[in-house]
């Protein structure tokens, strides 16, 4: 599919958000920030702020207006909104029980499922955000080091926990990064000298398996980048922990590491997992086993059923329909057509990351205001995108979607001459 297969449209009207902010400021008198954590920094003078109900690729604001989403709920949503076998699966459980006193039977079979579908895991344990997997996997890392340093990439993101949070961070403070070493990305010579310095004392490398910061370029792994860092880490003894977070089944359903041919010790999923549903997981290896068995990490909530099950369906209906391969031609199709777009009105759009997860910048004059600006008119036509944060295809996403997508962004442009 090329633009030229762009069919011509009239003048697509910019939204009307009024109730919206109606809202909004009926929830800045009760809620911090009125939306408060990452949905909140998306919140601007004209954007949709709630919505009403969601479907496959597209959801509806409380005004009516309906949007086709590339954020896809910041990642969750992989399958499309409302997918039936999913919320069959869900429904099914739910009625059956979800918070009981035991855990229920499905917990074994996604453990399986997943021991099955990822590549080098043995085992696995749930939680319900991305941060849980990823603080559950440093523990464990500590566990069976003893040690008590954990290195991560400058700017990598591993979830909202004081220690992973920016220095300076309002409610964090020094000693909650003590143990936490940053080093830049690609840049395996930077890792060997922080090793080096901390000589049996790194308990672990924590990274996505490329990087994907906000308001910056994406940056996938360099040739041989991977294999020396695992490398120096088996030298080191250092756990190898890979954040899939954002990334899992996006790229490989076997997990990332398998699309970049490395080997980690403990790979950590969330987001897409239960396509909406609250469940996230830490897999790992037969050697790390004793240490997951030791660690105590855990909630109230962490045993849930349905979500379990919806995270069941998702996997098997990814499998069935090849997802990652699928998510990946269609984001191959709409970021070369947006660069087109780009270009016939004299701009550079420059894409970075994989396929099925875009961070779109407009290079040159203008800079990241201009950018901004382009996204919030893209928006207020009905195509759901951020500027600072990298994007995110589905498996429904359709050709109609990119087609409209395209005339969206075409006309965004003509209003910013």
């Amino acid at each position: 599919m090329t633009t030229s297969m762009i069919e011509p449209s009239g003048p697509i009207e910019t939204m009307d958000t009024s109730r919206s902010r109606e809202l909004y400021q009926r929830a800045r008198n009760v809620i911090p920030k009125g939306v408060s954590g990452h949905y909140g920094y998306a919140v601007t003078d004209t954007s949709p702020v709630f919505f009403e109900s969601s479907n496959g690729s597209r959801f509806t604001d409380v005004d009516g207006n309906t949007y086709i989403d590339w954020m896809c709920a910041y990642g969750p949503m992989i399958l499309g909104y409302n997918h039936p076998a999913v919320e069959q699966a869900a429904a099914r459980q739910l009625a059956a029980g979800n918070t009981v006193s035991l855990a229920a039977p499905v917990l074994v079979d996604l453990a399986e499922q997943l021991v099955d579908l990822v590549t080098g895991v043995d085992w696995a344990l749930f939680g319900k955000n991305g941060a849980d997997s990823t603080i559950l996997a440093v523990m464990i890392a500590r566990a069976a080091t003893g040690r008590k340093y954990v290195v991560k990439v400058n700017d990598g993101y591993h979830g909202a926990a004081a220690w992973m949070q920016t220095p300076g961070n309002p409610g964090t403070t020094e000693d909650d990064h003590r143990l936490v070493l940053s080093v830049p990305w690609n840049d395996p010579e930077a890792l060997a000298q922080v090793l080096a310095q901390h000589d049996g004392e790194v308990a672990c490398f924590l990274s996505s398996p490329y990087h994907h910061p906000v308001f910056a370029d994406n940056e996938l792994p360099a040739p041989g980048y991977w294999s020396k860092v695992e490398a120096m880490c088996r030298k080191a003894g250092v756990v190898l922990i890979v954040d899939d977070v954002r990334a899992g089944f996006r790229i490989d359903l076997a997990g990332s590491h398998a699309h970049y041919g490395f080997h980690p010790d403990l790979v950590c999923f969330g987001k897409a997992l239960g396509n909406g549903h609250p469940v996230a997981a830490v897999t790992g290896t037969d050697a790390l086993k004793q240490a997951a068995t030791d660690t105590f990490y855990t909630g109230t909530q962490f045993f849930n059923a349905a979500p379990m099950a919806a995270a069941l369906a998702t996997i098997r209906e990814l499998v069935a329909i090849d997802g990652a391969t699928r998510i990946t031609e269609l984001g191959e199709q709409l970021n070369a057509g947006l660069i087109d777009v780009a270009a016939s009105h004299g701009h550079d759009l420059r894409v970075t990351g994989i396929p099925g997860m875009p961070y779109y910048r407009i290079a040159g004059d203008g800079g990241f205001g201009f950018h901004a600006r382009w996204i919030a008119e893209c928006v207020a036509r009905g195509a759901y995108l951020l500027s600072y944060h990298n994007n995110f295809v589905s498996a429904a996403h359709t050709e109609d979607d990119i087609r409209q997508t395209w005339n969206v962004a075409d006309q965004a442009f003509q209003a910013l001459r």
